[in-house]
């Protein structure tokens, strides 16, 4: 067991050297669009699409977003010294509704440092933190640098649209695109309230 948790954390630590910070994640995907590509291994008109709609959702999430004041105090005065590795990829559509709820939390305390990880470019490593057997992402490492420990994951959606992917795949079987698009319109109303809270619980 120690042995596979150095390893874990060999690879975390190889995550965080060639990570970004929010704003690099932000240019990285933007640039990559002026050359119709997306983030990752995978090329395709689809996952650039994806990605052009994820830039949109994270310019404008990262203007109108509101933190409610109970949990922007919670983040403000609880000490902190650990690092937010992200597992992520800018055509992942729950990553670009998560991701800038996850980066103004992480401004609120200056023990918090969010960076941000290619899935694709960290295959091992995401390997790690599988949900349900499936390299579903954002993931979310609470990640105590000096410890070389995982205190905490969270992802790849927030608790409510969980419930939802899994009620709707009691019923039916699998998501198909009609829920996906409810999904998101979900996630418009919610405005980063599911996503504020259930990260307070793992502050």
């Amino acid at each position: 067991m120690e042995t596979t948790t150095m390893i874990v954390n060999e690879l975390i630590e190889q995550g965080i050297a060639d990570s970004h910070t929010y704003q690099e994640y932000k240019e990285l995907v933007s640039n990559l669009l002026v050359d119709d590509k997306s983030t990752g291994h995978e090329q395709s008109e689809a996952l650039t699409n994806y990605s052009m709609l994820n830039d949109r959702r994270m310019k404008r999430l990262d203007k109108t977003l509101k933190i409610d004041k109970s949990i922007e105090d919670a983040f403000s005065n609880t000490k902190r010294d650990v690092m937010w590795v992200v597992i992520t990829e800018g055509w992942c559509g729950d990553g670009a509704q998560s991701l800038p709820v996850i980066n103004k939390l992480a401004e609120l305390n200056n023990g918090i440092d969010l960076r941000i990880v290619s899935r694709d470019d960290h295959d091992e490593l995401m390997n790690n933190f599988l949900t349900n057997g499936g390299k579903a992402i954002p993931k979310l490492l609470v990640y105590d640098k000096k410890n070389k420990k995982v205190l905490n994951t969270w992802g790849p959606r927030p608790s409510i649209a969980t419930q939802m992917v899994n009620d709707y795949k009691a019923e039916h079987g699998s998501l198909d695109p009609q829920f996906k698009q409810d999904l998101q319109v979900w996630y418009n109303k919610d405005k980063g309230v599911n996503i504020a809270e259930d990260l307070l619980k793992i502050l």
